[in-house]
């Protein structure tokens, strides 16, 4: 298996910086997602991984192998694209089998590792169409093999669900997944999906302007975000700014006083007369008190501004004070109880369940 190490790279275009200083390590066999906006610098590394540009400085390593100066060919990578980019006049089976006769693998050899990567991504009953018989979900499962059947040291992925619909990219996502694990493929996934990185992956780097902001676990970043951005980008955050007043009730717990009015405990390290900045994730907030005996502490009181029926979620949009807006998950809701737009709505947490979001510290 491959280990990827990329230290310190710099890409310039013109003026733009799209790579600042990037260091990382992809383990062997696991995968690992790069996620952040629209011209963060993602798809940039990628490709200066696969050897498609090169970097201004930098460099990166196969193992203990230095790629700088080895052309793309050479790599012994498997790359699948946004675009299909299916060859229309041959059937799957020619399409999968392309880079295996560009290598002049023998055909016996060809037809078996074809046979081999087609029932991995189950299109072994397709292997005789042509891609215009094919749905959009199936002819990137062609993408996928042909990409695995040159058994290859490093997959990289960009963006490869992007042309699907919901439903079909659950189903590919979840089959790129399995296949990976199959086979220890160490693999590297851009997207500007948070969902789907965080379902996929085993370490995510947010990054934003050609920076890393953050890397660990999927769980890490979600319940500790490095920063705003992080905790805004992967799920959704209510962000509150307050101050604190002094010592809650419990060890570890401080007061503080938030911009609306309401005060709260929460959990913190914070010197009193600190200002800070909270996060408190929609599936935090609760219809009923944690305990709090109906005192004001870690509540927020607001009017309902909108409300969505998704099944097993109540989602309310809810403007508090003077006009800051937040979103509840209420799940398993008690569907005679569900609140209208007008209504008054009270929510609360657990002073556990509020993030202190490092930096973050400006108005209150």
């Amino acid at each position: 298996m491959t280990r990827v190490r990329v230290e310190q790279i710099v890409k310039q275009f013109g003026d733009t910086r799209a790579i600042d200083g990037v260091s990382l390590e992809v383990r062997p066999g696991e995968l690992f997602t790069l996620v952040g906006p629209s011209g963060c610098g993602k798809t940039t590394l990628l490709r200066i991984v696969a050897g498609l540009l090169e970097q201004d400085a930098g460099s990166v390593h196969f193992n203990e192998d230095r790629m700088d100066d080895i052309p793309p060919y050479l790599r012994n990578i498997g790359v699948v694209f946004q675009s299909y980019a299916i060859f229309p006049h041959l059937t799957v089976a020619e399409n999968i089998a392309y880079g295996l006769k560009a290598r002049r693998v023998t055909p016996d050899k060809i037809a078996s590792k074809v046979a081999e990567v087609s029932r991995l991504v189950q299109l072994d009953e397709l292997l005789m169409r042509m891609p215009s018989q094919l749905s959009g979900g199936q002819q990137q499962r062609v993408v996928l093999a042909r990409a695995l059947v040159i058994e290859p040291r490093l997959l990289l992925m960009d963006e490869p669900l992007s042309n699907l619909d919901a439903k079909l990219r659950v189903q590919i996502r979840s089959l790129i997944r399995s296949v990976q694990r199959a086979l220890q493929i160490t693999t590297i996934y851009v997207t500007h999906d948070q969902e789907e990185a965080l379902a996929i992956s085993d370490t995510i780097a947010v990054m934003d302007r050609g920076r890393i902001l953050q890397l660990g676990k999927p769980w890490e970043l979600y319940l500790r975000p490095a920063n705003r951005f992080v905790a805004d980008f992967i799920g959704t955050m209510n962000v509150f700014q307050g101050l604190v007043e002094g010592p809650g009730p419990a060890a570890g717990e401080r007061a503080v006083a938030t911009s609306f009015g309401a005060r709260w405990h929460v959990c913190a390290a914070d010197s009193s007369g600190t200002r800070i900045s909270l996060g408190v994730r929609p599936e935090s907030l609760t219809l009923e008190p944690g305990g709090n005996g109906g005192e004001s502490w870690n509540s927020l009181t607001g009017t309902v501004t909108e409300a969505a029926y998704l099944g097993a979620v109540v989602r309310y949009q809810m403007r508090v004070g003077d006009g800051l807006m937040i979103t509840a998950d209420i799940h398993n809701p008690d569907f005679a109880a569900i609140r209208s737009v007008g209504d008054e709505l009270t929510l609360w947490f657990a002073a556990s369940r509020a993030v202190r979001l490092p930096g973050e510290t400006e108005g209150a």
